[in-house]
């Protein structure tokens, strides 16, 4: 019996009638695929072109794609993110007391040049790209950055200097102010933190990390041993702010990879209550295709 085949100019999907059953191809493939994630249950393509999607944390966005094909600038997400994570490691391994450094001088450039202006430059580029959340998280981070360069640059602005000569000498004062410093980062980081939960993991944990190190820095500075900050909670801040700024540049590689320069897609795995995650879950499940099968 001859077969005759429909096509649908709006769906792109063939229909096969042989006069008395018709099938429809695309839609038993789509059914009969375990995932459609080009190959990688924790990646993610636009299936029906084939064309990349943004990263949650790649594009600084924790909600919903939105279309990038008519952005007039670049993605400034990256470049606000590295320049986050290499003040953020430098400071943090400092804090950890790593090769014996104690102070955290060298920090006070690149949170003047890199992770304070870049950063803050970025920012404002995301407003530009209309990204509301990548704006207020880059330029408040840029902001924090340029506020320590301030507080610690060597004799600059007198803020040690001020507050010990207040305390009779001694350094309750300014370890106090910084540990309230420090907690106010927290509260602010947290709600950022609460506005990822529909997104990636990777991105959660960014938030999640940098929120546990203003935590930690700001216990170590606040309960203080014998008048000196506690080392534990000092070195417990670091380890987070390390993770915290590995987390930032694997979020900025989300961004900058492109099916232009990288041979491999990023994992991001999204949460399961996401609504990537709802739609991945709809698109394993095969109960329809067994069920035609059994018939």
């Amino acid at each position: 019996m001859a077969t005759t085949q429909e096509h649908n100019d709006t769906t792109g999907a063939f229909k096969e009638s042989d006069g008395t059953h018709t099938q429809d191809h695309a839609n038993d493939a789509r059914l009969r695929r375990p995932y459609d994630y080009g190959g990688n249950p924790l990646a993610h393509l636009n299936t029906n072109d084939s064309a990349r999607l943004p990263a949650f944390g790649g594009e600084f966005q924790p909600g919903l794609y939105k279309p990038i094909a008519d952005r007039k600038i670049a993605n400034p997400a990256p470049l606000g993110l590295s320049a986050f994570a290499l003040t953020t490691f430098v400071l943090s391994l400092i804090n950890m007391g790593t090769r014996g450094i104690s102070e955290p001088n060298i920090v006070v450039a690149a949170a003047f040049g890199y992770g304070g202006l870049v950063q803050l430059l970025a920012g404002m580029w995301e407003m530009a790209v209309g990204n509301t959340f990548g704006a207020t998280a880059l330029s408040s981070y840029g902001g924090f950055w340029i506020a320590f360069g301030i507080i610690f640059t060597p004799g600059g602005f007198q803020i040690l200097s001020q507050l010990e000569a207040a305390d009779g000498g001694k350094e309750t004062m300014f370890l106090d102010s910084l540990a309230l410093f420090l907690f106010g980062w927290f509260i602010f980081t947290f709600i950022l933190l609460i506005c990822t939960l529909r997104s990636t993991v990777a991105f959660f944990l960014l938030f999640f990390t940098l929120d546990m190190a203003f935590l930690m820095l700001g216990i170590g500075y606040a309960d203080r041993v014998d008048g000196a900050p506690r080392e534990g909670c000092i070195k417990a801040g670091g380890v987070f702010g390390i993770l915290a700024a590995f987390l930032a540049w694997y979020n900025a590689l989300a961004g900058i990879a492109d099916t232009g320069n990288s041979f491999f897609l990023i994992p991001v795995a999204h949460f399961p209550w996401s609504e990537k995650g709802r739609e991945r879950r709809g698109k394993v499940d095969n109960s329809a295709a067994r069920a035609a099968e059994a018939v």
